[in-house]
């Protein structure tokens, strides 16, 4: 019988013989959460603006979340793909017919969900009588995973050293800067891939002047133009795609974290052509899709479309925004206040992990990211009230770290 572990110290005893050290952790277990607040094993309650790194959308135990899960628990949580599960052709529907899309492809995660977008710019290339074009072209300080294959379209050394040799068939071109994506640019290029706002590299928005630039120049030369939204998607951005809020249409995104409020789940989805080019034992996976995570996914989608989640993301993300730039005024170490919808960085002048750390001890969790940038991604669920407590614990961190 499994021993039960009983507090905070006894899961991090345990955790440090056996768990892998490829995380560094704050050293708290979390046991149970309810709309945006977490507990930990040892019963203290935590403001949660990190939301599992934009993966908890709907925030913890949300309840149309829990029903699905209940109500998959008690019929089937797995069937390959060799048959069809209703709750995976439904999720397709609501996506695609809230989009500019025409098909859903599924994975098990945003990282796997970016190795199909790779594999899908590679043969529609051939597909389309350019075998020449292999090359995928990302941006500098980009992050699509750490995969081999997305790891070699990040455009960030600290991700790939130690991995060598990259795979190759990628370049990189400098964000928001349509010249050097020009000159980056060969007859090996199948595909640009962006991220509407870059998350891991320092919460930096896309112009939609730049995304606009980017889709000319792939019309221009008859290749895919690719969003990474695993980060930026499922109503991050305060749109149900993040392509929307710049009203540029990609031919492909990726998505994840929030798809499935916590379950793992991600998904690309493709208009014309490019809706035709997978086709049957060229990419596949054998959880991909199935009843269990696409019960949720859809349960996600639903809430965020029909639910007025989306319309409260608008609101209380531009009501972040107004705040944070107010702290901006009283502390010289912030020096930009940046970001869209419900996804805000503060850029200091200094390592901003010490104020991660004096925030965790007023029971505050929010993260740095970029080494210099505290980082915002809440549930979209967030009010305007926990806005303000937030800020007000966040304040006192600054002052007291001398920020």
């Amino acid at each position: 019988m499994i021993k039960k572990l009983n507090s905070n110290a006894e899961i991090i005893e345990v955790a440090e013989k056996y768990l892998y050290g490829n995380h560094v952790r704050i050293p708290i277990s979390i046991e149970k959460g309810e709309g945006i607040y977490v507990y930990d094993k040892d019963g203290n309650k935590y403001l949660d603006f990190v939301g599992g790194i934009a993966v908890n959308g709907l925030g913890h135990n949300h309840p149309a979340v829990v029903a699905a899960l209940k109500e998959r628990a008690e019929t089937v949580l797995h069937c390959c793909n060799y048959f069809y599960n209703e709750p995976a052709v439904l999720l397709a529907q609501i996506l695609c017919e809230n989009s500019c899309f025409d098909k859903v492809l599924y994975a098990n995660s945003g990282a796997e969900a970016n190795e199909a977008l790779i594999k899908l710019a590679r043969k529609y290339a051939k597909d389309h009588g350019h075998p020449e074009r292999y090359t995928i072209l990302s941006m500098k300080n980009s992050f699509h995973g750490r995969t081999l294959g997305t790891l070699a379209a990040t455009g960030q050394y600290k991700i790939q050293q130690y991995f060598e040799p990259i795979a190759e068939g990628f370049k990189y071109a400098e964000f928001n800067n349509l010249d050097d994506v020009k000159t980056q640019l060969s007859d090996d290029v199948a595909a640009i891939l962006v991220e509407p706002v870059q998350g891991e590299g320092g919460v930096l928005p896309a112009t939609k002047e730049f995304l606009q630039g980017l889709r000319d120049i792939c019309d221009e030369r008859g290749i895919l133009l690719l969003f990474d939204e695993v980060q930026t998607g499922c109503g991050r951005l305060g749109t149900l795609f993040a392509y929307q809020s710049f009203g540029v249409e990609p031919d492909a995104v990726s998505m994840a974290k929030a798809l499935g409020s916590g379950v793992p789940i991600g998904a690309i989805a493709t208009k014309g052509d490019a809706s035709h080019t997978l086709t049957p034992g060229t990419h596949g996976s054998t959880y991909a899709g199935n009843p269990l995570v696409t019960s949720v996914a859809l349960a996600t989608i639903d809430t965020l479309v029909n639910g007025g989640v989306l319309d409260n993301a608008n609101e209380v993300g531009n009501y972040l925004k107004e705040k944070l730039e107010g702290l901006k005024k009283n502390h010289p170490s912030i020096q930009v206040v940046r970001g869209k919808g419900m996804i805000w960085g503060l850029v200091l002048d200094k390592d901003g992990h010490p104020v991660v750390d004096n925030c965790f001890k007023k029971n505050l969790l929010i993260n740095c990211t970029a080494g210099t940038v505290l980082r915002f991604v809440p549930p979209l669920i967030t009010t305007k009230e926990e806005v303000d407590k937030m800020i007000a614990l966040l304040d006192e961190a600054l002052s007291e770290c001398n920020y």
